[in-house]
This record gives C-alpha cells, structure tokens and sequence, in this order.
C-alpha cells in the first residue's frame, strides 16, 4: 500500500510541570513496511500519565502528549505487515518499541529490554521523541500492536493494555493463577477492580484490602471478591493473617508493607504494581521467618499482553469506565489525583478530540 501523505496529527499535550493540556499540532512517521496506522477511537488515562505531565518521576520531556492505553481501528498497513488489516481492532500499551535482540525481548518480555521506548514521552530510535493517544492517530510497528477481540467494546478494553495486564503479569509469573489459591488485591482502583475481575476468572479466592468499609459491597456483590478487608481494623487483620498465598499491591501512595507481609502464608509474594512517589519501609524479619518475598512487576510482554486480551475476550471481562470528552481531560486528571475515579477515565478521543480552527 502507499504512504500517507498527511501525516500531521493533533492531540493534547502538556507543556510544563503544571501538567494542564492543551491543544497541540505535531507530525506523526509516514507509515513504513513494517508499520500500522490506526485511528484512535478511546485511550484510557492511566495514573502513569497524571505523573508524567506533573514531571513527578524528574525525567518528562515537554511537550508531552500522554496516552498508552489506546484503541482503535486500522486505516494503513505498511508493504510487509502480516498481522493486521484494514478495519481490524487494534490496541497500543505502553510500550511501541524494544531491542528484540537482548535477554529479555528473547524470553518474551521486551517489557523489560534496556532499550524499550515508551509509547508516550520517550526518545525513540530516530531521536525523535515518541506521543501518545491523546491524539487523533497512531502510527507504531506490528510487532507493538495487540488485536481487541470483537466481543469486548473498545472503551472498557482500552484500560486492559495496561492496567490488565499490570495486574495479570504477576499472577501468571510468580503462580499465582491456580484455580483455589487465595489472592489479595489491595487498593480499589483502576489497577485493583480489573485484578479481582482477572482473579476470578482464573479460579482464585480474592479478597480486596482497603483502608476503609466504603467500597465493601461495590468489591463483593458488583466485582465478585469473595472477601473484604479494612487494613485499619486490627481484628480483621489479625484473623486473616497467614491466609494468602499472594497479595497483588495496586496503591500508589505511601503506606505500610508490614501488616500485607502478615497476612502472607510461608513462601507467599507480595507483589508491588502501584509506583509510590516517595521510598516504602521494608521490614525483613517477617521475609526471614516467613520465606515471603516482595516482588514489583511491570505491564508485560506483547505475547502476555495478547494472552491477557484473549483471555478478557473469554471472560468478557472490560474495566469499569467514566468515558469522558477530550475538554474534561484536564479536570479528570485533578480527580484521578484524588481517587475520585470509578475506576478509569477513558477519553472519547474520535467523537470529542477536535483540532481548533
């Protein structure tokens, strides 16, 4: 097929440590051989992106267009791609590119390649700086592309790409997806409410750990945990200590590890998902006397975050959403800054995303 000639594209960006988008014109890559166009129809705003405007993590480059859970419809095949057509639906994490020459691409998991490149505010390989779904279109390599089952509507599989398979990495890595083991999710978030979902559907016994009652009947009559747990009720936790055999840990903000390593059988693993902005105290004596490890984890690899769709495909398992237009995107972030999400935004980018005159 040939190039596209227009490759200019339009989306929203943030253009200093205020993290305010607005409006932002830039050129997408002609669309080599190997390459897939695609229409962006919904991208989800992940609390990575509310970090990357603000600068929190001290590496941002501006202008940053945000967005790596997107979803769409493809427009343009490069010559040599093999996988997609046009009109197939598509989706882009976050990650569009890796070495697939290290370890790492070798095992699978370019997730963990020293040269991956972010699918939003990276420098790629050319040294132009990569941008993400906040925008009209999407150009990336095949080899990055993950296909939507047809059953699963586009806006709830869009926070899949990555909260999905943030949450589903780890349990099918360190075994914790065997049907009757005992998970604990904690956090009920974005991140959290797709684990439950995922953690059923794979057999497991789930309980959601919280701070407080409020989310106890959304967790278990609407999300089907089979337990809850306030972390702040010393009786509750004292008699659900040594019950799990893995905690998934969504939270991204400071709080003690201590009780989660309790409620931890021998040999249990505390997995970290959520990216606290300030360092967590560790205590060792319970990894000591118990076996019990803390891991973190990240997204996952092409091929896994392929397993996870299909899997959801299965399941016909979507993340709970507040679809949103293109001018709301600033206030939702200010809420995402204070949870006040139920339980991923997700942007209306083809309907509301609209290039000003």
């Amino acid at each position: 097929m040939g190039k596209v000639l227009e490759n200019e594209a339009f989306g929203l960006a943030a253009k200093d440590e205020s993290g305010v988008l607005t409006p932002f014109s830039f050129s997408r890559r002609e669309t080599g051989e190997k390459d897939v166009r695609f229409k962006v129809l919904f991208c989800g705003i992940c609390h990575t992106d509310l970090s990357m405007a603000k600068n929190e993590w001290g590496f941002t480059t501006y202008p940053l267009v945000p967005g790596h859970e997107i979803v769409g419809v493809v427009t343009e095949v490069g010559t040599k791609v093999t996988k997609f057509n046009t009109g197939d639906k598509v989706g882009v994490g976050y990650m569009s590119r890796s070495c697939l020459s290290c370890d790492s691409c070798s095992d699978g998991e370019e997730n963990y390649c020293p040269k991956m490149i972010l699918t939003a505010g990276a420098k790629d390989y050319d040294n132009t700086m990569t941008h993400g779904g906040y925008s009209d279109h999407m150009v990336c390599a095949e080899d990055y592309i993950i296909r939507i089952p047809e059953n699963l509507p586009l806006d709830g599989a869009a926070p899949l790409l990555c909260a999905g398979v943030t949450v589903y990495s780890p349990m099918k890595y360190h075994g914790l997806d065997k049907p009757g083991m005992h998970i604990g999710v904690v956090g009920l978030g974005g991140l959290g409410h797709i684990g439950v979902k995922l953690a059923k559907a794979m057999g497991n016994k789930v309980t959601v750990i919280s701070t407080s009652d409020r989310k106890r009947d959304e967790a278990i009559n609407r999300l089907g945990a089979d337990a809850f747990l306030v972390s702040r009720d010393p009786k509750q936790m004292e008699d659900a200590v040594g019950t799990m055999d893995g905690i998934i840990d969504t939270v991204s903000a400071t709080h003690p590890l201590l009780p989660l390593l309790g409620l931890l059988k021998y040999k249990g693993k505390l997995v970290m998902v959520g990216a606290p902005e300030k360092p967590l105290e560790l205590p060792v004596m319970p990894l000591i006397f118990g076996r019990k490890m803390v891991v973190g984890s990240m997204i996952g690899g092409i091929k896994e975050t392929q397993e996870m769709m299909d899997m959801a495909g299965k399941h016909n398992i979507t993340a709970d959403i507040e679809l949103i237009s293109a001018d709301y995107v600033n206030t939702a972030m200010e809420r995402l800054a204070k949870a006040d999400v139920k339980y991923r935004f997700v942007i209306d980018v083809a309907n509301t995303l609209k290039p000003t005159p």
